[in-house]
C-alpha cells in the first residue's frame, strides 16, 4: 500500500536523504557562486569601469551579503526545499506571485545550465582539439550528452551529486589560484602596474554611473548562494549550520573575486582585458608565457560543468518543494523510494534544458538576464523577511537585523531598474520568459482544479 501512496500523493512520499554536512554545504555554496562568472565577466566589467574593476565586484558582494542575511533568517526558520518560492508563498499567499517566483528562479537555473552545457561542449572541443567539432550540430550533440550525464548523476542521489560538486569546485578553485599565483609572481618581477587599480574610465558616465552599470554585470558572478537553501531538506541540522556556512561561503568567494580582479587589471591593461572572451587566460599568457594554456580549457570545462550540475539540482528541488505546496502539479513532488531523489522533477527539468539546447544556439545577455530575474526575486525575499516576522515557529532560528532586509530590498530593486543603464535586451528576454510562465500558471490552475486543491493563504503549509 505504501507504494501505491507513493505514486499518488506527494505528502506520503519518503523524505529526501539528509547527507549534506557543513563541509559539503560550504563547497556547494563556493562552487555555485564561483561558477563561470569570474572566468568570463572580469573583462566586461573592466570595459565598463576601467582599472577599478574590483569596485563593482565589491559592491555586488555587499548587496549579495545583505540579501544572504535575509535568506539565513528564512532558511533557518523554514528548513524546507523550494527557497524563495516557499518564502513568497508563506508571506503573501498569492498563488500567481508564488508561481511566478518559482518560474523565475527555475528559469534562471535551467537557462544557466543549458548555456553551461553549450560552453562545456565548446571547451571540450578545444581541450581535446577535435577537428570538425566546431560544427553546430556536433556541439549540440556533445551538450545533450553532457546534460544527460548531469541528469544521471542527479537521479543517482544527492550524495553522488554533492561529491561530484566537491571535485568540480576544487578544479574551479585551482584555476583561480593559478591565476592569482601567476599574476602575483609576475607582478613581483615588476611586470605590471598596481596604479591602474584606482583608475576609473567610465566613458560618458559619471564614476557612480559606471560602477552601477558594471555592478549589474558583476552581480551575476555573485549569485548562486540562494541555490543552497533549496537543499535544506537534504542538509543535516540546517537551522544550526546554515548561518556560519553561508556567510563563510560568501566571504571566501568575495575575497577571491576581489583578489583575482585586482591581479588581472594590474597585469593586463583594462582596455586589453575587455577585448576577448577569456580575460583570465590573458593574465596567464602575459604572466607566464610558457604555461600550457590548454590547461585552462579543461579548467573552464569543469567550472561550467559544476554550474550545470548545481543549477539542475536547484531547479529539481525547487519544483519538488513547490509540488508539495500544491503550487505546481503534484506529480512533480514524487520521490524515488530507492534513491530518495525527486525523480519526476529531475526528469521534467532535464527535458526543459534539453529543449533549450535543441532550439537555442546561444542565449544573448545570459548573465545580465539571470541577474535581472534574481534581483527581482531577491527584492521579494527581503520584503518577505519583514512580513514573516509575525509568524512564530517553535524552534530557534537566525534573525537578521531589521535594517538589512530594508536596505537589501531597496538595493536589489534599484539594480533591477533601467536607471542602471542595463541593456534593454535583458528586459526583453526576461519578459518572454515570464510570459511563458503566465501561460504555465494558467495551465497549472486548470490542472489542479479537479483535485480540489485549497487556495493558498499567507503562512500556510498545506
Amino acid at each position: 500500500m505504501a507504494e501505491v501512496g507513493a505514486r499518488t500523493d506527494p505528502e506520503q512520499q519518503p523524505e529526501l536523504k539528509r547527507v549534506i554536512g557543513p563541509w559539503l554545504l560550504l563547497l556547494f555554496i563556493v562552487g555555485d557562486i564561483l561558477g563561470t562568472g569570474i572566468y568570463a565577466l572580469t573583462g566586461r566589467v573592466a570595459g565598463e569601469v576601467g582599472g577599478a574593476v574590483w569596485v563593482p565586484f565589491l559592491v555586488a558582494f555587499g548587496v549579495a551579503l545583505i540579501t544572504g542575511f535575509s535568506y539565513l533568517e528564512l532558511v533557518t526558520k523554514y528548513p524546507q526545499a523550494a527557497g524563495a518560492a516557499l518564502y513568497t508563498h508563506k508571506a503573501f499567499g498569492i498563488h500567481f506571485l508564488t508561481f511566478m517566483v518559482t518560474f523565475a528562479v527555475m528559469s534562471s537555473g535551467i537557462t544557466s545550465a543549458a548555456t553551461a552545457a553549450k560552453a562545456f561542449a565548446s571547451n571540450f572541443a578545444e581541450a581535446f582539439e577535435f577537428d570538425g567539432v566546431g560544427d553546430g550540430l556536433v556541439l549540440t550533440l556533445i551538450a545533450l550528452a553532457f546534460m544527460a550525464a548531469v541528469a544521471a548523476i542527479n537521479l543517482r542521489g544527492v550524495g553522488e551529486s554533492v561529491k561530484a560538486n566537491v571535485l568540480l569546485t576544487c578544479v574551479e578553485l585551482s584555476g583561480l589560484l593559478i591565476v592569482i599565483c601567476i599574476g602575483l609572481w609576475a607582478l613581483g618581477f615588476g611586470n605590471g602596474d598596481f596604479g591602474r587599480i584606482v583608475e576609473f574610465d567610465t566613458g560618458d558616465r559619471s564614476a557612480f554611473g559606471g560602477v552601477i552599470a558594471a555592478t549589474t554585470l558583476a552581480f551575476y558572478a555573485m549569485v548562486g548562494f540562494e541555490d543552497s537553501v533549496n537543499m535544506a531538506e537534504e542538509t543535516k541540522e540546517p537551522s544550526r549550520i546554515f548561518p556560519k556556512i553561508l556567510l563563510t561561503g560568501l566571504l571566501v568567494t568575495g575575497a577571491i573575486y576581489v583578489v583575482v580582479s585586482i591581479t588581472a587589471v594590474a597585469l593586463v591593461p583594462p582596455e586589453k582585458l575587455a577585448e576577448g572572451d577569456t580575460p583570465l587566460l590573458q593574465v596567464v599568457e602575459i604572466g607566464a608565457p610558457g604555461f600550457p594554456t590548454q590547461v585552462f580549457a579543461f579548467i573552464t570545462m569543469f567550472a561550467v560543468a559544476n554550474s550545470a550540475l548545481i543549477n539542475m539540482l536547484m531547479a529539481s528541488r525547487l519544483l519538488y518543494g513547490m509540488a508539495r505546496q500544491k503550487v505546481v502539479p503534484r506529480a512533480l513532488g514524487r520521490v524515488n523510494a530507492a534513491r530518495r531523489t525527486p525523480h519526476v522533477a529531475i526528469l521534467f527539468t532535464t527535458v526543459l534544458a534539453l529543449g533549450l539546447l535543441l532550439v537555442v544556439d546561444e542565449v544573448p545577455e545570459l548573465g545580465g538576464t539571470t541577474a535581472l530575474l534574481l534581483l527581482v526575486v531577491f527584492t521579494i525575499v527581503n520584503i518577505a523577511v519583514l512580513v514573516l516576522r509575525r509568524d512564530e515557529v517553535p524552534h530557534h532560528h537566525f534573525r537578521t537585523p531589521t535594517a538589512l532586509p530594508v536596505i537589501g530590498a531597496l538595493c536589489c530593486a534599484y539594480l533591477a531598474t533601467p536607471f542602471t543603464d542595463r541593456n534593454p535586451q535583458q528586459y526583453a528576454i526576461a519578459g518572454v520568459l515570464l510570459a511563458v510562465g503566465v501561460v504555465l500558471w494558467a495551465f497549472t490552475a486548470f490542472w489542479n482544479k479537479p483535485h480540489n486543491v485549497r487556495p493558498l493563504g499567507p503562512g500556510s503549509d498545506l
